[in-house]
């Protein structure tokens, strides 16, 4: 399994950033995909979700600015976030999901390099 991340930077707050995420090793149509991010002295959090349907799910403060997308003949998800604000500064993660509880959870132990988004004031 490999998760290779990639877009992030730096970015004024109320700016837009499109992340990228190519993965392989494993039936990425069959696969709910998620992005998560961890912020400097935090736990890693669930951001988005999009099911093998295009369902998708979003943490409440991000929902409104972000649009999670796949691309399944491309084995790729991407991440469009606009209005960025200086909270959403964090590494940036993508990995095949399973629903756990009320949120989803990471299928794979491994993850890949992350991308960082900085969003400055």
């Amino acid at each position: 399994v490999r998760f290779v991340e990639s877009g992030g930077g730096l970015v004024q707050a109320g700016g837009s950033l499109r992340l990228s995420c190519a993965s392989s090793g494993f039936t990425f149509s069959s696969y709910a995909m998620g992005w998560f991010r961890q912020a400097p002295g935090k736990e890693r959090e669930f951001v988005a979700a999009i099911k093998w349907s295009g369902l998708t799910y979003y943490l409440d403060s991000v929902k409104g600015r972000f649009t999670i997308s796949r691309d399944n003949a491309k084995n790729t998800v991407y991440l469009q976030m606009n209005s960025l604000k200086p909270e959403d500064t964090a590494v940036y993660y993508c990995n095949a999901i399973k629903r756990g509880g009320e949120t989803w959870e990471p299928l794979y132990d491994y993850w890949g390099q992350g991308t960082q988004v900085t969003v400055s004031s």
